[in-house]
């Protein structure tokens, strides 16, 4: 399945790069796929999947340039985490994550950027943006204390991004931000114990009156607003809208799933019969054959609403526009839509296949287990998004969530 819909101002260029790192993650899915099975059992993204995506530049698509870094954009980064999500729900969900965080250090003064990359460009980020810690004033920054969750590829992460609340600062913009922190500040409690995405290794981060000096300091309301601390206004990437493109990084692994399913059936049903009918084939049957076109069907769906989402991400980026409350409901629209299609594609090919497609042998288990769980993420939530958008379309704004 192949859908084309690239945003007006996408270069040449860039179209050749997102195309070349595409192919990139296809040349990885034999490795990633062996190492599937093993991903899930263990609870963690094997060593040699992490260095065979550095190695293919598939870790550093969000970073700026500067730093020696891809800075490429959100339609490079779904399609790069579809690709990867064909071969390994886990794996691909890190490689997006990952990359979604050294956005978010793109988002910070240079003198925290620099803190990161100017000395090891090949750090890599973790991080959980739910205002689960406290930061408290104290002289040249804050004493920064908390646990976060779920903080997916933090073992494989240089530095984390952490959400915490201010209590001096009650009722200001500065009341709700996002620090830095190295992880050598940090320890990992081992917290993922879970039935979908084991492989993330979504673990839980623990700080204690940690010091993080003030330019490692971002206020969450600012972002959302658009409002960015970064003095280089000219990269197009880093004037994404906050909160849409943190909703959207999360659907790519999922158009992977969903493209994974639909492969599993294609391979599969010509090669088997259909219990209890006189179908040799199941390709032959119309149940298996209407099933095949409504799992297709949905996967597409998912990738136009994911895709959508993107082209107005980087369009608005691309012009140097910020999307206003009505553009920035209908992504979180978009981004909610493509989980629930996604996920739908996967249950009508396990429907479809059966009782076998539980068995531990069959990747099909697997990839449901993975949807199953990361098409639950709160910022996908399906139902709260449709609220959202529901009440923009009648001109009811901002009653609902500050996260649009």
């Amino acid at each position: 399945m192949s859908i084309i819909m690239d945003a007006p101002r996408t270069t040449d260029a860039a179209r050749e790069l997102r195309s070349d790192l595409v192919q990139r993650a296809a040349e990885l899915r034999p490795l990633l796929a062996g190492n599937a099975e093993p991903t899930d059992r263990e609870r963690g993204v094997p060593a040699e999947n992490i260095a065979a995506l550095a190695e293919a530049g598939l870790l550093s698509l969000m970073q700026p340039a500067r730093y020696g870094g891809l800075q490429t954009d959100y339609r490079t980064l779904l399609e790069v985490g579809r690709e990867v999500g064909r071969a390994c729900g886990s794996t691909a969900w890190v490689t997006s994550l990952l990359n979604a965080n050294a956005w978010f250090v793109g988002l910070f003064p240079a003198q925290a950027q620099d803190d990161v990359w100017a000395d090891t460009p090949e750090a890599r980020v973790a991080g959980v943006v739910t205002p689960s810690g406290t930061a408290r004033l104290v002289e040249g920054g804050y004493r920064v204390s908390g646990r976060w969750a779920p903080a997916s590829g933090c073992a494989h992460a240089d530095w984390a991004v952490l959400g915490v609340t201010r209590p001096d600062s009650e009722g200001t913009p500065d009341a709700v931000g996002i620090v830095l922190a190295p992880m050598s500040q940090l320890t990992i409690e081992d917290t993922w114990f879970v039935t979908g995405m084991r492989g993330t290794a979504s673990n839980t981060l623990v700080g204690e009156d940690l010091f993080v000096p003030a330019h490692r300091f971002h206020s969450v309301p600012d972002a959302v607003e658009g409002r960015y601390a970064t003095p280089f206004t000219d990269e197009a990437l880093y004037r994404a809208p906050f909160v849409p493109a943190a909703a959207v990084v999360l659907t790519g692994p999922q158009l992977g799933l969903a493209a994974a399913a639909v492969d599993v059936l294609m391979e599969r049903a010509p090669q088997r019969g259909l219990t209890m009918t006189s179908y040799a084939s199941q390709a032959e049957a119309p149940t298996i054959q209407l099933a095949a076109a409504h799992a297709a069907s949905l996967a597409d769906s998912a990738q136009l609403h994911a895709y959508r989402a993107a082209a107005d991400i980087d369009e608005a980026a691309q012009a140097g526009v910020f999307p206003d409350y009505d553009a920035r409901a209908r992504i979180r629209m978009d981004a909610g839509a493509a989980a629930v299609h996604a996920r739908e594609a996967v249950r009508i090919v396990c429907s479809a296949q059966g009782a076998s497609s539980f068995a531990e042998s069959n990747p099909l288990q697997r990839i449901w287990r993975d949807i199953e769980t990361a098409s639950r993420h709160a910022v996908l939530n399906p139902e709260v998004a449709a609220e959202i958008y529901g009440k923009s379309l009648l001109g009811s704004r901002g009653t609902v969530s500050t996260m649009v």
